[in-house]
């Protein structure tokens, strides 16, 4: 064979023979296909993307300790709150607006019920649950929408650049909004009350079984702003004190229903104001962190302090003391039947445990009043207590920071627990749309919408047709093999 065949052999790759050193050296290339070793598996260092012997591409992402449906159903729930929460709230005003038929089932949504024109006040029944599911619906959409679309952007506008303390300074700022509106309301209600600053007038004239519209809409959706609470704290990272939380949120929403349902609104009252005080100022502490001002986060930390001992450890005792002697003295053991206008009663307590639970179902039914009665109420008050205590020894240990120079840095919830170990795992990418050869790829017409000549391969002075143009095209839209 003369130099002319060798020459010819060697660039005819179409028609040509492999030698046995070229075809040994094809099976060692194939023999040594990249896969996906088990310490890449779990690594986060390891590649994103992977390719087995059998041309499966795997993609690695991020395994989460805990991950399962429950949970996965969370984190779609979170990301999706906003357009849930509007779009249920849309419907009931659409069937309401449309279909008349539908109104007296949709209005007990978003109206308070039971209005008495006689007295110009409001009964108790069951509508006032629908009244509350529809608070939780709206202040789940009104947190995640203000959170996400006005509060988010502000922090950022206001240099905050770290996504977790925007989304903390998100989270405090409703926070604010909220005690700013709800406890401005509670204190209105409290100054204008007969009981204001008179703690025996808290227990006078049990049973009434009627309130003002407007302490009915106050205590309704401080109750469904509690139960919003608990599903917060489920569907978002858990904190380092969750089940502190969780513990003071169902004590929380168990005195107000049972303040509600039992009639001792004035002492609820009161209790959601010496509570919500506190409120105030611990967001706006935070906030004040998050944006750079220490000393006015040190200052305001000071005021929180303060008036975290004051309204929570004086005059929150002070009631309890009053629940513990004057209500024993003014409300004696009785029971009582109906509404306001044909209340009768006193009668003596009946045997058993039914009647307890009847002032949540039946709200013209029998309500008694007992020494039980009296020390389940304290017994939910002192178990809050407890944690308050908890709470403001935490609270000192942040005090004794600040004096040293260290700054207000709370602990009790404003960071997440120690940040879950993440670990990854590679699964078989799905292709988005259907796989075609290459020869089916339209060159020509790729050409005229992109302007790009094809090259030709000069190298080896050989033309191999296809070849230079259909990897540069492959190369561009990410389908060329990556080989290492």
């Amino acid at each position: 064979m003369n130099d002319t065949e060798t020459n010819a052999t060697s660039v005819d790759l179409g028609r040509s023979t492999k030698s046995p050193t070229m075809e040994s050296k094809v099976e060692k290339l194939k023999g040594t296909t990249p896969r996906p070793s088990i310490q890449s598996r779990n690594s986060m260092n390891g590649p994103l993307y992977m390719q087995t012997s059998n041309n499966k591409v795997l993609i690695r992402r991020v395994k989460r300790k805990g991950d399962g449906p429950m949970r996965n159903l969370a984190r779609w729930f979170l990301d999706n709150q906003t357009g849930l929460s509007f779009n249920l709230i849309s419907l009931i005003f659409l069937a309401h607006m449309f279909l008349p038929k539908a109104r007296p089932y949709t209005s007990k949504f978003f109206t308070i019920s039971y209005y008495n024109p006689a007295s110009g006040q409001y009964a108790q029944g069951p509508n006032d649950y629908h009244f509350i599911l529809f608070c939780i619906v709206l202040f789940t959409g009104l947190r995640a929408g203000l959170m996400e679309h006005v509060l988010a952007p502000l922090g950022r506008h206001w240099g905050i650049s770290k996504r977790k303390e925007i989304t903390r300074f998100s989270e405090q700022a409703w926070m604010l909004i909220y005690y700013c509106v709800f406890w401005t309301l509670g204190l209105y209600l409290y100054v204008g009350s007969p009981y204001f600053l008179n703690m025996k007038e808290l227990w006078t004239g049990w049973p009434n079984r009627e309130l003002s519209g407007l302490m009915k809409g106050y205590l309704l959706a401080q109750w469904a702003f509690w139960v919003q609470q608990v599903l917060v704290i489920h569907i978002e990272e858990r904190r380092k004190d969750h089940w502190q939380m969780l513990i003071h949120h169902f004590i929380t929403i168990s005195l107000i229903s049972a303040s509600y349902c039992y009639h001792q609104t004035r002492v609820g009252n009161l209790i959601l104001v010496l509570m919500d005080v506190v409120d105030l100022f611990l967001p706006l502490a935070k906030c004040l962190k998050y944006l750079g001002f220490t000393k006015l986060c040190d200052a305001m930390f000071v005021v929180f302090m303060v008036s975290w001992f004051v309204a929570r450890h004086i005059f929150y005792l002070i009631t309890c003391y009053s629940v513990h002697t004057d209500l024993a003295e003014l409300v004696p053991p009785a029971c009582f039947r109906g509404n306001n206008s044909n209340l009768t009663g006193p009668f003596p307590i009946p045997d058993g445990w039914s009647h307890y639970f009847e002032p949540f179902t039946d709200f013209e039914g029998t309500i008694c009043w007992s020494p039980s009665v009296r020390w389940c109420f304290l017994y939910c008050l002192l178990g809050l207590q407890v944690l308050t205590i908890f709470w403001f020894f935490m609270i000192i240990q942040v005090a004794i920071r600040v004096i040293k120079g260290d700054g207000a840095d709370d602990t009790r919830s404003d960071d997440e627990e120690e940040k879950e170990e993440e670990e990854s795992e590679y699964e078989e990418a799905q292709p988005l749309e259907e796989e075609v050869g290459v020869e089916s790829i339209d060159l020509k017409g790729w050409e005229r919408r992109t302007g790009v000549k094809r090259n030709v391969a000069a190298s080896s002075g050989v033309s191999l047709p296809g070849h230079s143009d259909r990897k540069e095209l492959l190369g561009r839209i990410g389908c060329e093999k990556q080989v290492d």
